[in-house]
């Protein structure tokens, strides 16, 4: 016969602690929060190293690119994934709930510079030239590095300790 032992343990603060995290997990905006905000922060930095989220180096911008934009009389930013507006860089946001957060670009283009396209990929314009006119090289700017991974996981055991409240 197996006998049952059952120790019953109240202690004040530990209930207070399961209690905060229990309130806390139902609701994880705020640390979605937290992570949009500093994710957003290292997708900008990405366009500042000129950089994807493994490290590697961005291939620059090509020379019909910088002719388009002289050719139009655009200020040209030697920078790859920095054009005449800069809104693809200044344009990153996060939407965050309490379950989940994601970090991107509302831009069209968006998508064709993170995964690259083909020449002609898109169709052709009213005039049958090709949609993009050149290939594009993928320039990743989203995504985490092994440094993200970190952090993030740094500020939700942050959160969780803040969650249980003090000891």
């Amino acid at each position: 016969k197996i006998t049952m032992i059952r120790i019953e343990f109240n202690d004040e603060a530990v209930t207070r602690a399961l209690e905060g995290l229990g309130a806390a997990l139902t609701d994880m905006t705020p640390v979605m929060r937290d992570i949009g905000e500093l994710m957003v922060a290292r997708t900008r930095e990405r366009f500042e190293t000129g950089s994807g989220p493994d490290g590697s180096k961005w291939a620059p911008k090509s020379q019909t690119t910088r002719d388009n934009y002289a050719r139009r009389r655009d200020p040209v930013d030697p920078r790859p994934l920095w054009g005449p507006s800069s809104d693809l860089a200044r344009g990153i946001f996060y939407l965050a709930d309490s379950g989940s957060v994601e970090w991107g670009s509302s831009r069209i283009y968006a998508a064709t510079q993170q995964f690259g396209a083909a020449q002609g990929a898109f169709g052709a314009t009213s005039r049958g030239g090709p949609i993009p006119w050149g290939d594009i090289p993928a320039r990743p700017f989203l995504g985490m590095s092994d440094q993200d991974q970190a952090d993030v996981l740094d500020l939700i055991g942050d959160w969780l300790e803040r969650a249980a409240g003090p000891r």
